[in-house]
């Protein structure tokens, strides 16, 4: 819930004091229970102020609630909260609803400083952001007694996340060299920094589609959370040979040594490249699997925005979408899929057809809007850069460095406000 400012209590809504005062009078079987406690009412405004020598005198016209206990402005039993909301237009200077309630809580905004990749002792490049990597442990709904997985593990955000809201955390990669890190800088290190070394239990080495989990009825991951490699910052990889007619078809001797080659200390499988629609759907089938029922699988999905309809999804009879999400970026984005499992496997049925409307669905010819995602985004690049090279020679032409400087601060304005939304 680290979204949330806070949860409260609602008592009363109306579009003045007056009215909420009327309202919370008309329930007066609320107030007996908190009659004797210490508390303290405060004055929060949305949009808009409220001067600090208007604030005693509202608080004062509560005063028919017969409160006796201590004022204690620190550290109170009970908070009561009186709300102004102005909206979002700046020129409005009147509140258009106000509210009155009880604090239930206050959410965790400060996680997100917290684990702030820049302050983390180990990142990569492929370093999910903080709050990104805390809503995705939220759609995933961990706790204490889940265990979650990350295949595509990377440098660890999403096992540090989870694991800080009480799951037991566990992540593989293909590439080890991200999980040991360099130096003193790795994954453990930033479960010291974060005092997770007794939940986030270890990184393994392995292909994700030669997986060496135990398959087990009923399955056994509570969640599965990750960020797919989309082979833009880190290459998407899977065990195998690029050309099929190399692929060996039993294990080899090597050469001079008497031994298969695959024991050997020094031994290092062949790759191939792993195209991101087959990365999703074996990620999906995976879930499938092993996933208890209930379980969530939360993954972001690449795509290129004009070619995307909500039947790019991979779906599955056992797997039902719960949230699609977007983050915009332009002529691509990427979308945050939340899918729980609500029914078991029966061992043989496998990807199904699409389901749900959370988008406007279209149908075509074309491929899945991740199809081929790596290369259509560096085509993307090159347009994009050939536009700014000609955009920053205009704005040379019409008003020299001032005119870059100028242009360059609307660029990087465009880039915050793509991010933001």
């Amino acid at each position: 819930y680290f979204f949330s400012r806070t949860i409260t209590e609602l008592w009363a809504k109306a579009d003045s004091w007056d009215g909420v005062i009327d309202k919370v009078k008309e329930h007066p079987e609320r107030w007996p229970q908190y009659l004797d406690v210490s508390f303290k009412f405060s004055v929060v405004t949305f949009g808009g102020t409220i001067e600090h020598k208007d604030k005693a005198p509202l608080i004062n016209r509560f005063a028919f609630t017969g409160f006796m206990g201590k004022i204690d402005l620190k550290t109170p039993e009970e908070e009561f909260l009186l709300i102004a909301d102005y909206g979002i237009d700046p020129d409005v200077t009147v509140a258009h609803t106000f509210y009155m309630g009880r604090l239930v809580g206050h959410g965790k905004r400060e996680l997100i400083d917290k684990f702030n990749v820049k302050k983390r002792k180990y990142i990569g490049n492929t370093t999910m952001d903080a709050e990104l990597s805390l809503i995705m442990a939220n759609q995933a709904l961990c706790g204490p007694g889940k265990l979650v997985y990350d295949p595509f593990v990377g440098t660890g955000s999403f096992l540090m996340t989870c694991a800080h809201f009480g799951a037991m955390t566990v992540g593989s990669d293909i590439d080890g060299r991200q999980i040991r890190g360099k130096g003193k800088a790795s994954i453990q290190s930033n479960c010291e920094q974060y005092g997770l070394k007794g939940r986030v239990l270890d990184a393994l080495v392995f292909d994700v589609c030669h997986s060496p989990w135990r398959k087990i009825n009923g399955g056994m991951f509570d969640a599965i959370v990750t960020d797919p490699p989309y082979g833009v910052r880190a290459g998407a990889k899977t065990l195998g040979r690029k050309d099929p007619a190399k692929q060996a078809t039993e294990p080899r001797m090597a050469v001079d040594e008497g031994v298969l080659a695959h024991l050997l200390p020094d031994y290092v499988p062949p790759t191939k490249p792993y195209e991101m629609s087959e990365v999703v759907a074996d990620l999906l089938m995976f879930a499938v699997k092993n996933l208890v029922r209930g379980g969530r699988l939360v993954y972001w999905l690449p795509t290129v925005t004009e070619d995307y309809t909500i039947d790019d999804l991979p779906t599955h009879p056992c797997m039902e979408l719960v949230a699609n999400c977007e983050q915009a970026f332009g002529q691509w984005s990427r979308r945050l899929i939340t899918m729980e499992k609500v029914a078991d496997w029966d061992g043989e049925m496998g990807l199904g057809a699409p389901t749900g409307d959370m988008n406007k669905s279209k149908t075509g010819p074309n491929q899945v809007g991740h199809f081929g995602f790596r290369d259509r985004y560096f085509a993307f690049s090159a347009v994009e850069n050939a536009k700014r090279k000609k955009e920053l020679k205009e704005a040379y032409q019409r008003g020299g460095p001032q005119a870059v400087a100028a242009y360059m601060k609307e660029l990087e304005a465009r880039k915050k406000e793509a991010v933001a939304v």
